[in-house]
């Protein structure tokens, strides 16, 4: 019922707190999907949570806002998707009160209606031996700081490919 990029979303949002992955996996199914806002707020939420979580907060409050403004015209895809709206636009407020006011990252979970879903989740969530819920491990840098430590050679090679190619076509 739902696409597997989204259950994979859920489970690294809820069970190891890889935000960046969460980002990675969803930019594809959003460009897939011809871009549509469902996949761009949650898209934002994750990236928002990984600034939070590295202290980031100017550039976490700016994606928890973007967010809940996109949200606002995403609200019945957002319920396609089995989660609650009206939950999700209260808790990004609250973020946003959070991050404005200097209080520490904490993980959170999103408000999952669709109970299928959530047991879904929590199947994969058991399966990749995580913990659904388990706040973040603020230890380990190779998720707090995946940006940085990531392989970017395919990412620089189809740089390079694009500007020869533009150069070309001049």
């Amino acid at each position: 019922m739902y696409p597997k990029a989204y259950i994979d979303y859920l489970v690294h949002f809820h069970g190891d707190r890889d935000y960046f992955e969460c980002h990675e996996i969803l930019e594809e199914q959003w460009k897939r999907d011809g871009r549509t806002m469902e996949w761009l707020v949650l898209i934002q939420i994750a990236v928002a949570f990984y600034h939070y979580r590295r202290g980031n907060t100017s550039g976490a409050l700016r994606l928890v806002k973007r967010a809940r403004v996109l949200l606002e015209g995403a609200r019945g895809m957002i319920r396609r998707l089995g989660l609650d709206d009206r939950a999700l636009a209260a808790l990004l407020d609250d973020t946003a009160r959070r991050i404005a006011h200097g209080e520490p990252y904490e993980s959170i979970e999103l408000p999952i209606a669709d109970r299928s879903l959530y047991e879904q989740c929590q199947a994969a969530c058991a399966e990749r031996q995580l913990v659904w819920g388990q706040a973040s491990d603020t230890a380990n840098m190779d998720v707090i700081d995946k940006h940085r430590r990531r392989d970017r050679t395919d990412i620089i090679a189809a740089r390079e490919q694009k500007k020869r190619a533009k150069a070309e076509g001049k």
